[in-house]
Order: structure tokens, then C-alpha cells, then sequence
């Protein structure tokens, strides 16, 4: 069952194939009704929206069945591993809402047991060592419609390749002249299973190790190896690993020892996204974007700190569902999530992002007035708050036309509309610069308005948002948008890359904008809906003395317009 640190839905406890195996293994009995996942990341990267999915399945499997769920680095390649990578790793799974206990493991952990099973399976005449460089392996594997051929080191006798193995792990060949190779069949239809190396020399620190070993399992020897020993039942890996699975059993029964079972799923793809590690950190080495957490990143930290609240997240991987064929999932199904739980759970707030000034000429010189403003119509709980008005104003200078086409229904000269939660303005006179621009705009209000109605019934056709000038807070706002301009980033011209087809407006900043004064204390990362204007969240560049807001995401739900047209079909 899931609690306050394990969060479920209704949407989360849909079945999918994965849920259907674990509860036939629970119904027959199968690991004495344990149920044991894990979610294993490499650190050499930051989480993305992609590694979400698999969080939320392993975690939430562990929760819909009572089990549990390790949080585990895979942390065999210290060259591309760093401690920053698994802050930012526990720091993502905590947010999503993911509780795993006691149970945070690292590959490293097990260092010692898997060099002992691997001098085991060179025992047992399973193992070689092997002093083929990377290129002639390479040659030697054969390909899908070739078989490959032996290598001349593969009947070195036990001894010689115990005696080999012992100073591979103890420094005394360089980089690369020497790897550790499972036995298996040159002509194995599965290319994995053509002798596959477990170990390689590699003479790198490691973050948790340092020193201590020159040799590093790779992926396929330790992986299995990991879940055997941590007791998992349901190893649930994507679909890259379906041919990688033979390799897995083959190495747990040639030990002899507990073996788990591995499932495989259809990892997340994205329109208008990338969610290669290799692309992500190319764009943030070579300054595309301003580090893993840049707002326009698909990393969990950069939709964070643009607003992205965990429960959509999770929201928007329980409706895509697990599955076992590759797919593009719709970038707009995200935002329609997101929007779900911010129009249910933002207050809602003023801003004026183009401001253009507004003197209401009839109203008191220096008196001010204490309006009330709706904190959120969805959650009557919200209260209200205290707006201040006053005889000189901001209006977004879209709101206002001087020769308007037809049906453009806010202010323009002679025109009445209302403002939000005040009164009736019309428009008197607009004053230009030297240059033609409207800076300016004189209008009269109607007192018996308050409120926003008119005692003698008459209806205005618009209603606008606008700020006390001389109470308005400013605020540099950045808005975003996606970070590519195809829904396939990779879909580039004959010798260009992905970054072709970057965005270059992905983000416009304002710097002359301004916010309710309700937002002087405003937390980092607080999540508003600007009314009117879309979804915003406090940055982590925000200061007391300088406000900085992101757009997490526009008002307009396309989403919502797709699934309309599709249901009047």
C-alpha cells in the first residue's frame, strides 16, 4: 500500500502488462509473495522527464503490492561518474515524492563480491582473460548474418588466466591491453553472447573507491549481479535491454546464484525533445543552454525550477501507460497534466509584463484603496487577498488599441472596460512619444462599479488585469518555450546534428515588468498563475532586491483543443 512518502492516485494505480506479471508472481506464490524492485541509474548524468517514467513505475509497483524499492547507483565507469551527478540523483527521486528508506546502494558497494564470482567463473572454465584490443574484439565478433571467431587468448589454461586476472586487478597493465571474457559461443545468434567482456583496465579514481581498483565491471557482468545480491524479484529495465537479457540469466546460472527476473518496457520519447545523456551534455558543455537545470531542459532540476510540480509528473506517467513498442508521446499531453494540477493548486496573482501607464483622471489624487482578489476559484480554502488600487495604474499594453479591428473588445479610445475585481475604466486620451509610440493613457473610472458589475445593468466585453504603479513590485520574467522547433530534434540536414534544429527563441527575458506586492516574500520555486497570462514560478536567481520569474507553461491547453477535435470527428 502506498503512504505519505510512497503518493498514489487513482491514475497510478492503472494495470499494465509489468503489474499484470507481478500479480500472477504474488497469486502463485512465486518469491514467497515478496515483491523487490529498484531503480538504478548511472551518475553520469542528471535525471531526465524519461528516467521519471521508470521511477514512477519501479516505486510505484513497490507500493501498489506492498514491496519495496532500492534506490541504486550503477556506478562502474568512474570517467563519466561525479558526486554532483548523485546529489542531483536522490535530490530528483525525494522531490517526485519516492521514499526508499534505508535501502540506497551503489554498484561499488559490491566491488569486491563480483571480482570474486568473476575469479569463480574462471575457475569453472567461463572466464578468460583476453589481450585483443577494442578493434580486433570488434573484427572477431562477426556480425548479425556472420558468426564470429574465437579469440587466439581463449584457451589460456585456469591458471594463467587466474594468474592474469590477479594482476589485472593489481596494476600491472596498462589501459586497455587486457579484458576479462565470458566463455560463451563465438556464433551465438545474439551478438551479447559472443564472449562479452566483464571487466576492462581502466586506471581512474573513483568517486566513492578512489584508488582501490585499475579494473571496472561493465554493465552486463554487474548488473545482474546487483539485483541477485539486493534479492530483487522484478528487474524492470526499457526495451534497449531486451537482447541483453539472455546475457543476464547466462551470468547468474553459470554462478549459481538467486536470480531475478528481468522485464522489459518502452522507454519515454518526447516531441520536441532530447533525451540522449550524450545530447543533454553536449548542449550544456558547449553553452547551448546554462547547465543542467536551465528551465528549457528536459531534467527533472530544469522543469522544477521552471515550475513543474511532481504531482503532474507523476500524473502525466500513470495516463501514458507502460507498454512494450516504442513510441512519441505528444509534448502537449505534458503541458494539458501540468496545467491540471497548477489550475488546481496556484493562487492566482496580477502582473503586468509590457506595462503601459494608466491615469485615471477622476479618481482622488493619493487615496488607495484595499480591493479583494480571489486566491483560486478551484479551492474555495485559498481565501482571498488584499489588492491595492489607486488613481495611476499598469495595463499590458496588449490590452489597448488605438484604431482596434473588428472584435477587439479591450480598451481603446472611448471604451469602456472592466479591471479585475475594481471597476469600470474608459479610455479619454492616449499620449505619444516623439516617435508615435502610445506612452500613456488618461481614463475615467465609475465608482458605482466597485466590484466589477454596473447598478444600471450595462455590460462591458472585456476584462483586463492591471497593477497599482505606484505599488507594483518589479520583476524580470523570462519566457520560455521548447528548446527545439521539430518534434524530432534528430530529423537535421545531411551532416548537421540535432542542435540544428535548436530553438532560438526558446527564451525571451523582460526585464520592465512588474508583479502584485502580495509577492514581496515570495518562496523560490513558489508556482503562480499570473491571470490572464499563464503559469509562473520563482526562480533560483530570485533575490529580495530583484524578482525573477519563469513561464512554466501558457494558459492555452492544446491538449484539450486535440482531444475536442478528435471527439467531433
Amino acid at each position: 500500500m502506498a503512504d505519505s512518502n510512497n503518493p498514489k492516485n487513482e491514475k497510478e494505480t492503472r494495470r499494465d502488462f509489468i503489474r499484470d506479471i507481478v500479480a500472477e508472481d504474488c497469486k502463485t506464490g512465486k518469491w514467497q509473495g515478496r515483491v523487490h524492485t529498484r531503480f538504478p541509474p548511472e551518475p553520469n548524468g542528471y535525471l531526465h522527464i524519461g528516467h521519471a517514467k521508470s521511477i514512477c513505475l519501479n516505486f510505484g509497483i513497490a507500493a501498489d503490492f506492498n514491496g519495496k524499492c532500492n534506490l541504486r547507483f550503477d556506478d562502474t565507469n568512474p570517467e563519466k561518474e561525479e558526486q554532483e551527478y548523485v546529489d542531483s540523483i536522490i535530490e530528483d527521486v525525494k522531490w517526485l515524492g519516492w521514499d526508499w528508506e534505508d535501502r540506497l546502494y551503489f554498484a561499488s558497494d559490491y566491488f569486491d563480491q563480483m571480482y570474486e564470482w568473476a575469479v569463480d567463473l574462471v575457475k569453472k572454465g567461463k572466464a578468460f582473460v583476453c589481450d585483443l584490443t577494442a578493434d580486433e574484439v570488434t573484427q572477431y565478433r562477426g556480425t548479425l548474418t556472420q558468426p564470429g571467431k574465437n579469440s587466439p587468448y581463449r584457451d589460456r589454461g585456469i591458471e594463467e588466466n587466474l594468474d592474469l586476472f590477479t594482476r589485472m586487478k593489481n596494476g600491472e597493465f596498462p589501459d586497455g591491453s587486457k579484458t576479462l571474457r565470458a566463455k560463451i559461443d563465438m556464433a551465438h545468434a545474439n551478438l551479447n553472447m559472443r564472449d562479452p567482456i566483464m571487466y576492462r583496465i581502466l586506471h581512474a579514481g573513483h568517486h566513492r573507491t578512489g584508488d582501490k581498483w585499475c579494473i571496472y565491471p561493465t554493465y552486463d557482468w554487474a548488473h545482474g549481479l546487483e539485483d541477485s545480491i539486493e534479492q530483487i524479484t522484478h528487474s524492470i529495465c526499457t526495451l534497449e535491454f531486451e537482447n541483453h537479457r539472455p546475457l543476464y540469466d547466462w551470468y547468474l546460472d553459470a554462478l549459481g546464484i538467486y536470480h531475478p527476473r528481468q522485464i522489459e518496457f518502452a522507454r519515454l520519447n518526447l516531441t520536441y525533445t532530447v533525451m540522449s545523456k550524450r545530447k543533454l551534455l553536449k548542449l550544456v558543455q558547449d553553452g547551448f543552454v546554462k547547465g543542467w537545470n536551465d528551465p528549457r531542459m528536459p531534467t527533472l532540476s530544469g522543469m522544477r525550477r521552471r515550475g513543474y510540480s511532481p504531482e503532474a509528473i507523476r500524473s502525466f506517467c500513470a495516463i501514458i501507460g507502460v507498454n512494450k513498442f516504442n513510441s512519441t508521446i505528444d509534448m502537449a499531453l505534458l503541458e494539458h497534466c501540468l496545467r491540471e494540477d497548477l489550475n488546481k493548486t496556484s493562487h492566482r496573482v496580477m502582473a503586468v509584463l509590457k506595462p503601459l501607464k494608466v491615469v485615471v483622471d477622476n479618481y482622488p489624487q493619493g487615496q488607495v484603496e484595499q480591493l479583494d482578489a480571489i486566491n483560486n476559484p478551484e479551492d474555495p480554502s485559498a481565501g482571498t487577498r488584499k489588492v491595492p488600487f489607486g488613481r495611476e495604474l499598469y495595463i499590458e499594453q496588449d490590452d489597448f488599441m488605438e484604431n482596434p479591428p473588428a472584435k477587439f473588445y479591450r480598451l481603446s479610445p472611448g471604451r469602456e472596460v472592466r479591471l479585475r475585481y475594481a471597476y469600470f475604466i474608459k479610455c479619454v486620451n492616449a499620449v505619444k512619444d516623439s516617435s508615435g509610440n502610445i506612452v500613456q493613457l488618461h481614463c475615467t473610472y465609475d465608482p458605482a462599479t466597485k466590484g466589477g458589475d454596473a447598478p444600471d445593468g450595462r455590460k462591458v466585453k472585456s476584462t483586463i488585469h492591471w497593477l497599482s504603479a505606484p505599488n507594483a513590485l518589479s520583476a524580470e520574467v523570462r519566457l520560455y518555450n521548447n528548446l527545439f522547433t521539430k518534434e524530432n530534434p534528430d530529423d537535421a540536414p545531411e551532416g548537421k546534428d540535432f542542435t540544428t534544429n535548436l530553438n532560438p527563441k526558446s527564451l525571451e527575458v523582460l526585464t520592465n515588468c512588474f508583479v502584485e506586492p502580495t509577492l514581496k516574500d515570495v518562496k523560490l520555486l513558489s508556482r503562480y498563475q499570473f491571470e490572464r497570462l499563464g503559469y509562473f514560478c520563482v526562480d533560483s536567481d530570485s533575490t529580495k532586491d530583484k524578482l525573477v520569474f519563469n513561464r512554466t507553461v501558457t494558459l492555452r491547453d492544446e491538449w484539450a483543443k486535440i482531444q475536442k477535435q478528435q471527439t467531433q470527428r
